[in-house]
């Protein structure tokens, strides 16, 4: 069974099977009683690669900028359905290139470009041996104006009547 799969490998197993006999996703979802939107997916895998895409692959494919862009081009270019092309470069599902054009219509070329995961990575200031003159000013006259109002409200409270 695949890490994400609502399916048991016994109904993926019978699917195929059904699916060999010429059944749509539809007939076999209702045999299986089980979700329509699983049965597809499996279905577009199958018309791919057949009974290999029974089989669990161990880790995730990382496709290249470049190679995406000449695959999303390529159907573009009316070169090939997106189940030709899935199936001439072997990739895993139809959506995977849905996903690619979507991508690429909406954003451009760069809608391709692989994101950076996770945190970002914080600025960190490296201390700098000679810290300059102005900011040494700054610091004092911060420092100064907390001192004059801390002075303006002492000399206030002191002033009050008391009762």
């Amino acid at each position: 069974m695949r890490p994400h799969s609502s399916l048991t490998a016994e109904q993926r197993l019978a699917a195929v099977d059904l699916f060999e006999e010429g059944f749509g996703y539809r007939a076999v979802s209702s045999k299986l009683g089980v979700s329509a939107s699983a049965i597809c997916k499996l279905e577009s895998r199958f018309k791919i690669w057949g009974r290999a895409a029974l089989e669990i692959k161990p880790t995730r494919q990382v496709y290249s900028f470049e190679f995406k862009l000449a695959i999303v081009r390529q159907y573009l270019d009316g070169e090939g359905t997106r189940q030709d092309l899935a199936r001439m470069h072997q990739l895993s599902s139809l959506d995977l290139l849905r996903a690619w054009i979507r991508a690429y219509r909406d954003f451009g070329e760069e809608g391709l470009r692989s994101k950076a995961k996770g945190r970002p990575k914080s600025v960190t200031r490296t201390p700098s041996v000679e810290v300059s003159e102005l900011e040494k000013l700054r610091r004092e006259n911060e420092r100064l104006a907390a001192e004059n109002a801390y002075l303006k409200k002492v000399r206030a409270l002191r002033n009050q009547p008391r009762r």
